[in-house]
């Protein structure tokens, strides 16, 4: 809020100016911790994108002929800035998410940064096949080089690590981006355009904010040559068939349904635990989050008390307090949809813990666990997007594995054992693109994140992530010129 108590103003970020939208529509943007208004931001139209997309193409090939050591420099700048003014993106998340102060502080700054430094140093390792003579006289060698200009459409749940985990690689690589953040929260991708555009040249970095009509013209917009979206199952496939119309290179990052397998033999104190923090932390709106443990029939019901216990000891509110672990959920539809799940819950199903909406003001959900689920109930098919955990029984390891792979989600998943081969027969069979042991949810840069089936397609993070924001060229020259 201003001084006056009106909503601030947030603009564009096009050709390293702040600006509204063209043609002056404005949107409103609400705090989910109280559910009031605390800024507006520009509903940006075609106008918006045609000047976005003019200024990254503009700025390509400027930036693609620097060296990989200078967009190096850049990016490592990037990092010390965003340490530098960590307060500032810490308040604009948690006002975009109401997401705890604290624990932005401690679990999104420094992995952010990381992350960052992380791609300033591929930006200088890019690999390929050696140079040889693979036909007499003639030498081949592989060139490596960044697409162009990278349409990017980061969500709600994480709108500044989201962000990161776009712009770092495609940057490193020489390309140049447009970047939208979701229509409920632009305020910290606005304040990172301000920090990033002080450092790279203008049209390096833009960002629009707007609705999905400004992210379907995007995707649409001919300059693109790729188009990169975190989002639900429904919007990556409307930017696939969009995309495919002019053959775009396409990233996708989609919904998740991880299955967490509970073994006889895992501590079941410990796994507990540990599921219930991965399953609510950030409200469970987490593609990645513990939603769907599935449990030895031996250790079934001793395992229920344990999560049920865990969920009652686990508390949301407001950013400023310390003693939660997460905030509201992100807007009034989302409480809706959440709400929605457990209303619907089958006759067998049994709500163990929560199942209740908190409070009156913001959109606060209870931590809630579900047992007594079957493999074709709505909630276990589907992806909540909030703080629910479900449980189902297993009598063996195939059952297990078949109702864990029995989704179309494929993004993440635990297995909680102490037997070893059990461990790394399952991390065989799981049809999931990340398989945690006896933990559920620590990501580092060096290692790829992307599923597989409906959960999408490319990897973010590690240098499988930065290959993906370059293209290949083979170069073959004769001997005897």
């Amino acid at each position: 809020m201003t001084e006056l108590g009106q909503p601030r103003t947030l603009r564009n970020y096009i050709a390293g100016e702040f600006k509204d939208a063209a043609d002056g529509r404005t949107t409103e943007i609400i705090n989910p911790a109280t559910g009031e208004v605390y800024a507006t931001a520009p509903l940006s139209g075609q106008a918006d994108v045609d000047a976005a997309m003019e200024a990254a193409a503009a700025a390509f090939p400027a930036w693609r002929d620097t060296t990989p050591a200078e967009r190096q420099r850049a990016l490592l700048k990037i990092a010390d800035a965003f340490e530098e003014r960590a307060e500032e993106l810490i308040a604009a998340e948690s006002e975009n998410t109401g997401k705890p102060l604290g624990l932005t502080r401690s679990e999104e700054i420094p992995p952010m940064v990381d992350q960052i430094r992380f791609f300033a140093g591929a930006a200088r390792m890019l690999e390929g096949r050696s140079a040889g003579e693979y036909m007499e006289g003639l030498t081949s060698f592989v060139r490596r080089e960044p697409i162009g200009v990278c349409a990017q459409v980061a969500p709600w749940n994480y709108p500044m690590m989201m962000g990161v985990w776009k712009f770092a690689p495609a940057l490193a690589a020489g390309n140049t981006v447009v970047l939208k953040p979701s229509d409920t929260t632009p305020a910290s991708t606005v304040l990172m355009a301000e920090i990033i555009g002080s450092i790279v040249p203008k049209g390096v970095f833009n960002v629009i904010c707007g609705d999905r009509d400004t992210g379907r013209a995007m995707v649409e917009h001919p300059t693109p040559a790729m188009a990169s979206i975190t989002g639900s199952v429904r919007a990556g496939m409307q930017v696939a068939e969009s995309a495919a119309k002019d053959l775009k290179r396409v990233h996708l990052e989609l919904g998740g349904k991880a299955p967490v397998l509970v073994f006889q033999d895992a501590d079941i104190a410990q796994a507990a635990s540990g599921i219930s923090e991965a399953g609510f932390f950030n409200a469970g709106q987490d593609c990645t989050a513990a939603t769907r443990v599935l449990v030895h029939e031996s250790v079934h019901d001793d395992f229920v008390a344990a999560l049920a216990k865990a969920a009652a000891d686990t508390k949301t509110g407001r950013p400023d307090d310390e003693d939660v672990l997460y905030g509201p959920l992100n807007n009034a539809d989302q409480l809706a949809k959440v709400s929605g799940f457990v209303d619907r819950l089958p006759a067998h199903a049994k709500v163990e813990a929560g199942g209740h909406r908190v409070g009156d003001k913001g959109y606060f959900y209870a931590p809630t666990v579900v047992s007594g689920l079957k493999q074709d109930d709505e909630i276990i098919q589907n992806e909540v997007f909030g703080p629910v955990i479900t449980v189902q029984s297993f009598r063996d390891e195939d059952q297990a594995l078949a109702y864990a792979n029995g989704v179309e989600y494929a993004l993440a998943s635990s297995v909680w054992t102490k037997g070893h081969g059990r461990a790394m027969r399952l991390s065989r069979h799981l049809d999931f693109g990340c398989v945690w042991i006896n933990t559920h949810i620590p990501l580092v840069a060096e290692m790829p994140h992307g599923g597989f089936k409906k959960s999408g397609y490319g990897k973010d993070l590690s240098a499988y992530g930065f290959d993906d924001y370059t293209r290949v060229k083979h170069v073959m020259t004769s001997l005897e010129g």
